[in-house]
């Protein structure tokens, strides 16, 4: 089965000791493709480099909503530069968090997501949103950028949010949760959201499923994801496969 990963950071830390030596297993073991996920404006750079280095690797630049308060004037006009490069296929990973009391307030939030949304649709990118305890404003906020379309990363709505989401042109991000034991409600969202508007991700070098929770997660264990939404689904893991990955093809606009 071939594997696409559409939200990592490999830029982590965590990756520093055996980056090239992992990257070179995962492109060994049927991982063909990679989106690398910006979180702030330091792995904007980093990001760029790793689409530089590895010809499967793709990215996504924007400032998550936890660093929102990079976002001003120049630091756009900087995310409109580095969109430029080839390689560069959404603005990502934005959005709103509203679970850490320490980070930047909600309306310092709002701003900078409305600011990068607009980017994306003057750059007619799609966008990788992260929404956490937020799901109100953030859907008020999509819906004022009709001509956007994405995906929910690490999605965590309930079944009606789903349906919400995709109807408005989102693509639901699968990963790691569903294989939790306390994963109920997105068991119920993947049972009940066609394949068509599923992704599969790894959000590494967080959220490692089971039976490798605790580790450090890489786009390999994906294939632990196929499994259970297989088996949620009562299809093969082939037809999970092969259908993410026709998602994925049609994300990044065919580039690779």
């Amino acid at each position: 089965m071939k594997i696409f990963d559409t939200h990592s950071h490999y830029d982590d830390e965590a990756f520093d000791g055996d980056r090239e030596e992992l990257i070179k297993i995962i492109i060994e073991n049927d991982v063909v493709g990679i989106i690398n996920c910006a979180a702030d404006m330091k792995s904007v750079k980093s990001t760029i480099e790793l689409t530089k280095k590895y010809p499967m690797f793709y990215g996504a630049i924007g400032v998550h909503p936890c660093s929102a308060d990079e976002i001003n004037e120049e630091t756009i006009e900087e995310l409109r530069m580095a969109a430029k490069n080839e390689k560069i296929v959404a603005i990502g990973e934005i959005g709103l968090d509203y679970y850490y009391e320490d980070n930047p307030s909600r309306e310092i939030q709002k701003n900078a997501f409305r600011a990068q949304m607009q980017l994306a649709k003057e750059l007619s990118k799609p966008v990788i949103i992260h929404i956490r305890d937020a799901h109100e404003d953030a859907l008020k906020i999509l819906e004022e950028f009709e001509e956007v379309r994405g995906i929910i990363h690490c999605f965590s709505g309930s079944v009606e949010i789903a349906r919400k989401c995709v109807k408005i042109g989102y693509m639901l991000g699968i990963g790691g949760v569903v294989t939790f034991k306390n994963a109920r409600k997105l068991v119920e969202v993947v049972k009940e959201i066609p394949m068509e508007n599923l992704l599969l991700e790894t959000d590494c070098p967080y959220m490692a499923p089971v039976p490798h929770r605790g580790e450090r997660n890489n786009s390999m264990y994906i294939s632990e994801v196929i499994k259970k939404i297989a088996e949620i689904k009562s299809i093969s893991e082939e037809e999970v496969a092969d259908i993410a990955l026709r998602n994925s093809h049609n994300f990044t606009k065919n580039i690779w």
